[in-house]
């Protein structure tokens, strides 16, 4: 039996959008995100409120290994934002990544071209935990004063991939993070530091 989507497609919708534009206004900054969802797993409830909310037939989509995995996933992708699936990650408008340490370096993905910026890849990782107030130190647009945030698990060699991705601004991916109940951005425009 397939699992159901929002209870009520249209403000479960909005309220996601809303929290993932919020979240990339604001970079570091943890917004609510209550998905209420119960997805195949390996699918977490917070990406499958992402790929409802942000997906459709014109959106290609990559998962990582263990969500390709499950044809649970697959089906509930497909049935509830009709987004095809790619195996391509340099074809994906959007990359569902359910085990951030197993996916493929940050530049595998499309980054965008000079005159069409915005055809990049954006990624959805989940994550165990997000913190505020430490770890990473974030600088950039929509940053006003000191921001730390800590990612659990974080990935081997993300902050210095992450530089990378921003030496290339306007070119580059955005990552949209999430973790139980929450969700924060990292656009390409953030600079990633370790403290």
């Amino acid at each position: 039996m397939l699992a159901p989507g929002f209870a009520d497609p249209v403000h479960g919708a909005q309220g996601t959008f809303r929290a993932v534009m919020d979240a990339l206004a604001r970079p570091g900054l943890l917004q609510p995100l209550d998905a209420g969802l119960k997805p195949p797993a390996p699918l977490t409830p917070e990406l499958a409120a992402l790929a409802l909310a942000l997906t459709d037939a014109d959106t290609p989509v990559w998962l990582d290994a263990g969500l390709a995995a499950s044809p649970e996933v697959a089906a509930y992708l497909r049935f509830h934002t009709g987004a095809p699936l790619t195996d391509d990650p340099a074809r994906a408008a959007f990359a569902f990544i359910r085990d951030p340490a197993r996916r493929p370096p940050l530049a595998r993905f499309a980054q965008g071209t000079p005159a069409y910026p915005d055809t990049s890849t954006t990624l959805v990782l989940a994550l165990d935990m997000i913190a505020n107030g430490e770890g990473l130190h974030l600088a950039g647009p929509g940053i006003k004063g000191p921001t730390w945030i800590a990612l659990t698990p974080l990935p081997e060699g993300f902050v210095a991939q992450l530089a990378e991705n921003r030496a290339g601004f306007p070119l580059g991916v955005d990552l949209i993070l999430t973790a139980p109940g929450s969700v924060a951005g990292l656009p390409r425009s953030t600079a990633v530091t370790e403290s």
